[in-house]
């Protein structure tokens, strides 16, 4: 479709579009690398595609030091630690056969294992581990809290299941939802269900179905979706979702049955997962 065409038009020889994680004034590409993924990530593409190859490939040299991110180094926090999270996360959404993006996610297992050591969620213990693992203390948002889109996505298939259990409930009610994805409480229903909120929340829902124990945690998200299905027996989120990530899947949206069509593809797929 004509969506893929644009991203992968762009894809530079060594596998990266322009810059990583912060789309810079100063970058030739009108994407950076993240947004390219998730883009095709959404539009069906996987790891036995030759572009989401080469990124991967790109991804792993620098995640090893044989390569950088083009990226401007952010002062706030631990670049370097930054950079081996958002790497070996990207990675891991296309295979889990890499054997340095999942030393990284082992090192976040360790971490968050030790802060729900009890099966309740203890900063003074996250902190610690923290340390003993990366060899510093925690600085900067993105790593005084594990709940973002990185580590979550990270962490599907690494905890043992009394601390998968534990961080699902944690993550579920934490009043400020998931970085980088939804920033309010996930265990209240977004209104109303034609929005671009709703789109986002479908998108955590999406992340932490990853997880063995989502079928139980969730079962209150697969009711709200079932209670929206309308008159045609499908699903219709509104012209409003249109943002370039989620939406839309099908070349255009000028009929309200390819917008139908694309809309009933994301809930169906997620509703497999939930039920």
């Amino acid at each position: 479709g004509k969506w893929a065409k644009q991203i992968l038009s762009l894809q530079e020889p060594d596998g990266k579009w322009g810059w990583f994680h912060s789309l810079s004034q100063f970058s030739h590409s009108p994407i950076t690398t993240e947004q390219a993924l998730r883009r095709l990530e959404r539009l069906g593409y996987t790891m036995e595609d030759e572009c989401i190859q080469r990124a991967v490939s790109y991804m792993n040299d620098c995640l090893m030091g044989r390569n950088d991110i083009p990226d401007r180094k952010e002062k706030l926090h631990n670049w370097e630690l930054f950079t081996s999270l958002i790497l070996a996360a990207w990675i891991r959404r296309f295979t889990h056969e890499n054997p340095n993006a999942n030393q990284v996610a082992q090192q976040w297992a360790a971490v968050v294992s030790a802060a729900f050591a009890d099966g309740t969620y203890d900063p003074e213990r996250y902190v610690r581990a923290y340390t003993d693992v990366f060899g510093r203390k925690p600085n900067g948002g993105r790593f005084l809290d594990f709940v973002s889109f990185y580590q979550i996505s990270l962490l599907s298939d690494c905890l043992d299941e009394d601390t998968e259990s534990a961080v699902l409930e944690y993550v579920i009610h934490k009043n400020d939802g998931i970085y980088y994805i939804y920033g309010d409480q996930i265990s209240v229903l977004p209104d109303p269900f034609e929005s671009r909120k709703a789109s986002r929340y479908l998108a955590a829902i999406e992340l932490l179905s990853e997880y063995k124990f989502a079928k139980e945690k969730l079962g209150y998200v697969a009711g709200w979706l079932e209670d929206h299905l309308n008159e045609n027996g499908k699903w219709d989120m509104g012209k409003t979702v249109q943002d370039k990530v989620y939406f839309p899947l099908s070349d255009d949206w000028r009929k309200q049955e390819s917008r139908e069509k694309d809309c009933t593809e994301r809930v169906a797929n997620l509703l497999k997962r939930l039920q």
